[in-house]
């Protein structure tokens, strides 16, 4: 199995990639930082899902506002970030060490061959960067549910996870890692609905039928905010192609966060011209992003949604 750390904001998405991250990944641990909620919210969030699934994995709690600036909670999550079920009480903390530190050191002890998945906002990832020179390859990659080839939803031009901090996201994205992206022109190729909730419900058992709930506070919110009972899967979007390559096809661009606009702030610029250089055009950027650009989203639905159903049988 890869090794696998996720920095993480619960989150309905989170909380079912964490689930469906735990049977086919070996999971590490999990880092929480602010963005659904505040982080003292999204840590106690990530404890309850553990809890709820009989995870013994760490969880380390990380920043709690953005590099520049403050953030607005993500209301669609509801007050706690989590909101739309019935959630037991963790009987575990937070173990004693920052979210920053513990990327760092899960890589340094996986060098090469960890998976970092970032499906929040990326300043836990930026400070580790930051702090360790050689986190960038020590990691096998890091595999980020953020950002957009195409429009946005916190604003016209901007993803949630980057809007709640550019400065990271710019950081992350300039640094020499290996990156995956999962934007949301390739999340809204995975639909989730109320059918997805039902096959939980019948599959039993607390973890399903947990998820269920959620799913279904999750799907209402969405109506409510634009018109229908349907949410992309954007969370688990980004670990997919980890379990199932052949759902997805990625390409390499050459993407750079927008700083000064405040129009524009936070969009991931990419540059999708196909066009041949001039004698007198200097060279282009180097592609430094492999952005999910097509997926089997009805396959690649089922097979989270079976994944986290399975938790009822054992």
């Amino acid at each position: 199995m890869i090794p696998l750390l996720i920095d993480c904001d619960p989150g309905h998405d989170d909380s079912m990639a964490i689930l469906y991250a735990a049977r086919h990944f070996e999971l590490r641990g999990l880092t929480t930082v602010f963005g659904n909620s505040i982080v003292e919210n999204t840590t106690r969030n990530a404890l309850k899902i553990c809890e709820l699934a009989g995870l013994d994995i760490p969880v380390a709690g990380g920043i709690g506002a953005p590099l520049v600036g403050s953030f607005t909670p993500s209301m669609i999550h509801g007050a706690s970030g989590l909101d739309g079920a019935d959630l037991p009480e963790p009987k575990r903390r937070a173990v004693d060490m920052h979210a920053v530190t513990m990327i760092i050191e899960q890589a340094r002890k996986a060098e090469g061959e960890l998976v970092l998945a970032a499906i929040g906002p990326l300043t836990n990832v930026a400070v580790a960067l930051r702090t360790e020179p050689r986190l960038a390859r020590w990691l096998k990659c890091i595999t980020i549910m953020g950002g957009s080839l195409d429009i946005g939803n916190a604003s016209p031009y901007a993803e949630a996870n980057i809007l709640k901090d550019p400065e990271a996201a710019a950081a992350v994205f300039s640094s020499d890692a290996e990156i995956y992206l999962a934007g949301l022109n390739f999340t809204r190729q995975a639909i989730l609905d109320r059918s997805h909730a039902e096959m939980l419900r019948q599959a039993g058992g607390a973890v399903p039928e947990t998820v269920a709930g959620m799913l279904d506070f999750y799907l209402n919110r969405n109506e409510a905010r634009y018109g229908k009972p349907i949410s992309p899967m954007h969370d688990p979007s980004a670990l997919v192609p980890f379990v199932r390559p052949d759902l997805v096809e990625h390409q390499a661009f050459h993407i750079q966060v927008e700083l000064a606009s405040p129009l524009l702030r936070g969009m991931t610029v990419a540059d999708q011209r196909n066009v041949t250089r001039r004698p007198d055009e200097p060279e282009p950027p180097r592609a430094n992003v492999k952005a999910g650009v097509r997926m089997d989203g009805p396959a690649a639905t089922r097979h989270v949604i079976e994944t986290i159903a399975s938790y009822g049988r054992g």
